[in-house]
Order: C-alpha cells, then structure tokens, then sequence
C-alpha cells in the first residue's frame, strides 16, 4: 500500500530540523573536541612543569626532594636512580600508581584501582628515570557535564527547528494558499480574475505573474472563441434563413416553370454562398489544428503572381477592373506554393470586392535587397481607416466598405491569407489612406535564407474567404 505524501509544509519542516540538527550535532562535535583537547593540554602542561621540577630539584638538591609534596604542591611522583628507587610520594604509593606507568615518553591517562583516573608520564635519562602524575578526575568531570549538556540541547534544539520550521514554511508558502484559493474560484465564467501578487520580485511572485498572464491569454482565447462561434453562427444562419424564405414564398404561390427556376438558382446562389463559408471555417480549422507539414521549393514570385491573377481576372472583369501583372526582374522564395496560391488569392479577391467599378488593381514581385522578396497587391479602392486596421485580419471582421455600410464576404479571407503566409515563415503589411486605395505587401524570405517550415498547411483548392 502507497503511504499518503506529506505536505510541502511537513517536508520543509523536516528539511529545516534535520538541516539544523546537523549544524547543531558538528558544531557541538566541534565544541567536545576543544574543549576535550583543551582541558588535557591544560593537564599535559601541568604534568610536564611537574618533571621539570623534580629534575631540577634530583640534580641541584636532592637532598630536599621530599619536601616538594609540602612546598610545590607536587604530590605524585618518584625517582629511580641506577635501578633502584631514590624517593616516591606517600601518595604515589597509595594509588598505586606504579602499575600505570607508561610504556613510552608520551604521558597517558590511568585508570586506577579504587576509580581514580590519573594523567602519568615518564622521562627516562642515563642513570635516573623520574615519573610523574596528576589526577584527571575534574577535568573528566567537567567534559561529562559538557556532554550531558550537549546531549539535552540537541533534542530541544530538533524540536524547536522542527516547530520553527512548520511556522516559517506556513508563513513562506501563505502566498501559495492564497493563489490556490483564488484559483478555485476562478471558471470559465470569470477569467477575469487573478491571482494575488504580493510581492512580485520573488519566486511566488513572478509564478502569479506567469499565471495571471496566461490566464489573460486563456481569456483572450475564450472570448475569440465565443465572438467566433457566434459570428459562424450569424453568418451560417443567414444563407439558411434566406434559402427557407425563398422556399417558403415559392411553396405558398403557383408559378411558371421559368419562375422557379429563378427560386431554385436563387437557393443554389445561397447554398455556395454557404459552401464558400464551410470551406473558409474549415481552412481555419485545419490552420489551428497544425495536424500537417508544408513542403517548400522554390518558386519564382513573378511568374506565380501572373497564374495566380489569371485564375481570379474573370471576377475583376465582371466588375470592369483592369487586374494587371507588372512584370519585373526575377524574384524567387522558398515557400509552399499551395499555401501561398491560397493568401494571395484571397489577397486578391478582397482587392477585387472592396474596389470600386472600373477600378484597377496591380499585382507585382521584387526583391527588397534584405534578404526578403515581395509581393504587392495594390487597389484603387476606398482605403481602410485607422481604425479598422488593427483588426481587418480577425475572423469574421469587417470594416465599413468605403462608408457605405456595405461589406461583403463572410470576413475570413485576409485572416485565411494572414495564416497562410505565417505558415511560409513572411508576414503581411499594410499601408492605406482613405480614398486613395490599400497596398498589401507580402513578405517573404528569398530561397537563399528559407528553411524548411513546421507549420500546418491548408488544402491549396479552399476557395478565397
């Protein structure tokens, strides 16, 4: 069975007590050993002014050597001079400190038999050896006191860390609660709403930054979303209002044969009106989807310009439009010729709806000499006001046609032709004046500094939007 996780806040808790516990554990280490080290130094220094002494005392009065215990205070030691025992303190005796005399120069500590512990060296020279001790037993008292005092500490000091730690990861993750909180209520119905930031230079604040701008870019896509279903909505319900209008009239009357047919052209004339609508939401489908790869090669923007003008200059005569090709040096791209056969004939098609009768329409290729090739649509058309041009590439807008109120398509045909040539790795620019026409130019990069494209293309037959 999977035991339950704990909580951010236990395991910074944790984190901080075990943390401080080990800084607590070597620094009292760190401490024992000092003071362990200081308090036998303490003792070695004692002992060695101890051997001095009774030295200099053997040699220059040995007569006098038995009252050092009286006089100095040195009350254990003896001397051996040619093999046999010169002098050792009653004391010395008494410990029986004999049995503990070290192997080596080196002093060491002796337990002996009644507990007592002692510090004992010896310093042999020709003729004499002189041994000394001093007792330990406070020294050893006051390293137990120090460890009993460690020992006590750490457990307080774990579990301070431990409920200090709880209380600071409580006070550090607050922030955190409070953007959870918030998050909870945040829907799809107020996304609106954003998160707290309290300090936003910190780590939680720069998250709820993060946060707070996707959430912006999620409300953006909703509200895309709903203007876009409700746009497809009106604009699939009018050629279907319109269709059933003309049925019903033509049901409610007895007319000529001649009379329904007009009906019946009339009903197919809204019918591709809403076939051209279907294939224009589906080319922004499949552009959204990214399901597919384009294929690029290079392809001379001239002579592509040219065929593409062809396919669309019955409409422009229909119209009285003189649609020309300035023909011009080569020009080449790496491109996907489907997908741009599809921008710039929606390119067109709008240059060819927003200009007036007898207007002229110019289409033409050339090299920027930055690494960049164009393709320019220029109109003598009513233009596009400041206002609207920010936002003529959205679905489904349309800017007043030269005032009139007038604008037809279904509004799809520049955000198609903007996605299309996105998808060749260029962009579209604009430049307008009001009453004086629009020039669409796209930009591409030159077969030289194209690459290969990651981006979704479109069926290459989708009908201008």
């Amino acid at each position: 069975m999977r035991r339950p996780r704990l909580s951010v806040r236990a395991r910074l808790a944790l984190w901080h007590a075990g943390v401080l516990i080990l800084i607590v554990c070597l620094f009292s280490a760190g401490i024992f050993v000092f003071v362990r080290g200081s308090l036998f130094a303490g003792v070695d220094r004692q002992l060695a002014r101890a051997l001095e002494t009774v030295d200099w005392v053997y040699h220059h009065e040995p007569e006098d050597i038995q009252d050092l215990p009286t006089e100095s205070g040195i009350r254990l030691f003896r001397v051996v001079a040619g093999g046999k025992l010169f002098y050792q303190t009653e004391s010395w005796e008494r410990a029986e400190l004999a049995q503990g005399l070290p192997g080596s120069a080196a002093p060491e500590s002796w337990k002996s038999p009644d507990g007592r512990w002692y510090r004992v060296q010896v310093v042999t020279a020709p003729g004499y050896t002189i041994a000394a001790a001093v007792p330990e037993g406070a020294r050893r008292d006051a390293i137990w006191t120090l460890v009993l005092i460690l020992a006590a500490g750490i457990p307080l000091a774990a579990a301070l860390a431990l409920a200090g730690g709880y209380f600071l990861a409580g006070r550090a993750l607050a922030p955190v609660g409070a953007m959870a909180d918030k998050a909870r209520r945040i829907t799809a119905d107020c996304l609106g709403e954003r998160l707290p930031v309290a300090n936003p230079q910190d780590e939680f604040g720069r998250l709820a930054t993060v946060f707070n701008d996707t959430l912006s870019r999620l409300c953006d896509s909703f509200e895309r979303l709903r203007r876009f279903t409700a746009d497809a909505s009106h604009e699939l319900r009018t050629p279907l209002t319109a269709m059933r209008s003309v049925g019903e009239v033509a049901l409610q009357r007895h007319l000529e044969p001649g009379k329904y047919r007009e009906v019946i052209g009339s009903m197919l004339e809204e019918v591709q009106r809403l076939a051209h609508l279907v294939d224009s939401l589906l080319v922004l489908t499949r552009a959204d989807s990214g399901a597919a790869r384009t294929e690029r090669e290079v392809v001379e923007l001239s002579s592509f310009a040219g065929s593409v003008a062809d396919n669309l200059r019955v409409l422009a005569e229909e119209k009285r439009q003189t649609l020309e090709v300035e023909p011009g040096a080569r020009v080449e791209a790496a491109c996907d010729p489907g997908i741009l056969r599809l921008g710039l004939m929606n390119l067109l098609d709008n240059a060819i709806k927003f200009t007036p009768p007898g207007g002229a329409i110019l289409v033409r290729a050339r090299a920027n000499g930055s690494g960049e090739s164009h393709i320019e649509v220029q109109d003598t058309g009513p233009g596009i006001a400041p206002a609207h041009r920010e936002r003529i590439f959205e679905r489904f807008y349309r800017g007043d046609a030269g005032g009139n109120g007038n604008s037809p398509g279904a509004g799809l045909g520049l955000a198609i032709a903007r996605w299309a040539v996105a998808a060749n790795g260029g962009r579209i620019e604009l430049e307008s004046e009001e009453s004086r026409g629009s020039l669409f130019r796209i930009v591409l990069p030159t077969a030289s500094s194209g690459g290969t494209a990651t981006r979704a293309p479109l069926s290459a037959t989708a009908r201008p939007g």
